[in-house]
């Protein structure tokens, strides 16, 4: 495969964190949000309005939910020294997530990843602890999702020779499947098999990392 420009777009929960920190900020903050959750993986709803039904039941102050998350996060240890790798040879990494925009920028901001772009759903902290939820991605005529990842990537498609998505569940099938290329871990995999689109099995961002470096040096090797 000969490459050019390149684009890897990375979910952000069980993905670039190995952990689902949507999940464990909900736990904490959202009593009774898993009722809700469970409709949206039993495909009865979408996520977008499965963050409104939430929306209600989120108490809790920005200072809280940052601080609570910086000590419950668990970045992929492989995470930063792809990212650099990837700056290094030119190709550039996003950061597409069906979660919480407070608790991304904390974390890459953490680990001084703060540069990376990243698109995801924006909460609103009010003075009496309670949030609103406000969904500010591009969708093309698809409300299911708070973040339409497929439209974020539809947008990049003229700018790039290759897409690679990297992804570990449910939000991350559509992408996937307009993806040239995808990592997926079980979840994903599954979904990707049963719709007849291939994908690459990974545990971290280390294993993603060594199956781009080989494939990067067999496209180098083919254009000699």
């Amino acid at each position: 495969m000969v490459m050019n420009k390149i684009l890897i777009l990375c979910d952000f929960d069980g993905t670039t964190c190995s952990n689902d920190m949507g999940n464990t900020i909900m736990n904490r903050f959202a009593k009774g949000w898993q009722e809700i959750d469970r409709s949206y993986c039993a495909n009865i709803i979408g996520s977008r309005l499965a963050y409104l039904q939430i929306q209600p039941l989120f108490h809790g102050t920005e200072t809280e939910m940052v601080k609570y998350a910086l000590e419950h996060e668990k970045l992929d240890p492989h995470f930063g020294s792809f990212y650099e790798n990837c700056r290094d040879k030119g190709i550039d990494l996003k950061i597409v997530s069906d979660g919480l925009d407070f608790y991304i920028s904390s974390i890459l901001t953490k680990h001084g990843l703060q540069e990376i772009e990243f698109y995801a759903n924006r909460i609103d902290f009010q003075d009496d602890a309670t949030v609103s939820i406000e969904f500010p991605s591009p969708r093309n005529g698809c409300d299911l999702c708070g973040t339409c990842k497929s439209t974020i990537l539809d947008s990049h498609r003229e700018s790039y020779d290759t897409i690679i998505y990297v992804g570990d569940s449910y939000s991350d099938v559509c992408p996937s499947q307009k993806a040239d290329l995808v990592f997926a871990k079980p979840i994903l995999s599954e979904k990707c098999r049963k719709r007849g689109k291939a994908c690459i099995d990974y545990e971290n961002f280390r294993n993603v990392s060594e199956y781009l470096s080989k494939m990067l040096e067999t496209g180098e090797s083919r254009k000699r």
